[in-house]
């Protein structure tokens, strides 16, 4: 049986000050799934990200959920299971650990979950576990990475979208991340939708991919087989991939 589509972007497009960030981008996850966004800097691919969680405004297009159309708007996206953690590890610094994951469960009513989810989140992130009164301002940034995606994990998304979740961090580090990556997308079956420069990394654990190029989808495919052609590089350097 053929995974069902959750979530759709259907040709949208979003202009910044007469600028086409996007230009008639189609993008979709299926349930279970791991895609990657890639594509050269300044193509568009954190914008894909924004317009579906509602962040920006659309001029054309449309987010479907289950098959319907919705009106993407970031309070109600998350009530319907999707999160999106924005890239440059963006923790409440003077908050501690435990109470910015509380945050990301602000949704959630149940005192007793609440303090399930963040056990459950524990579990996943062992690192975070000595540091939970700590204010997060004074976590290393591989640390503070972490605790944003554990922090979107608190309301159990069935979608997680990540803006590059490896920026800035040392390569340990970006392994470490690529691998928890990979273990919430198999362990709790959480369909990810990652926007990530680290082309090699993101395409070793992606089952599909887009790329992106001047606000349009240039490439798609299985993430296997676009690691097997010249095309993806030429995208990168600035060729024109019709050659």
């Amino acid at each position: 049986m053929p995974a069902e589509s959750l979530l759709q972007l259907n040709d949208a497009r979003v202009s910044f000050g007469g600028v086409r960030a996007l230009d008639g981008v189609s993008v979709q996850i299926d349930e279970g799934e791991l895609v990657a966004l890639m594509g050269p800097n300044g193509a568009g691919k954190s914008t894909v990200l924004k317009a579906i969680f509602g962040l920006v405004p659309m001029t054309a297009g449309e987010v479907r959920w289950h098959g319907e159309t919705i009106e993407p708007e970031p309070r109600a996206m998350v009530e319907r299971g999707i999160a999106f953690v924005p890239q440059g590890r963006r923790v409440f610094g003077r908050l501690s650990v435990r109470e910015n994951l509380e945050l990301g469960g602000l949704i959630i009513r149940d005192k007793h979950l609440i303090e399930s989810r963040i056990k459950e989140i524990l579990n996943l992130f062992p690192s975070l576990k000595p540091k939970l009164n700590q204010p997060g301002g004074t976590l290393s940034g591989g640390q503070q990475q972490m605790l944003t995606v554990a922090r979107g994990l608190m309301a159990d998304p069935k979608v997680l979208l990540l803006d590059e979740p490896s920026l800035g961090l040392a390569p340990l580090v970006v392994k470490e991340v690529f691998a928890l990556i990979r273990e919430i997308n198999e362990r709790r079956r959480t369909a990810i939708m990652v926007v990530e420069h680290n082309i090699k990394s993101i395409l070793d654990i992606a089952h599909r991919a887009y790329v992106l190029e001047r606000g349009k989808i240039v490439l798609t495919g299985a993430a296997a087989d676009l690691r097997r052609t010249g095309q993806l590089e030429k995208v990168f350097v600035g060729e024109p991939i019709n050659d």
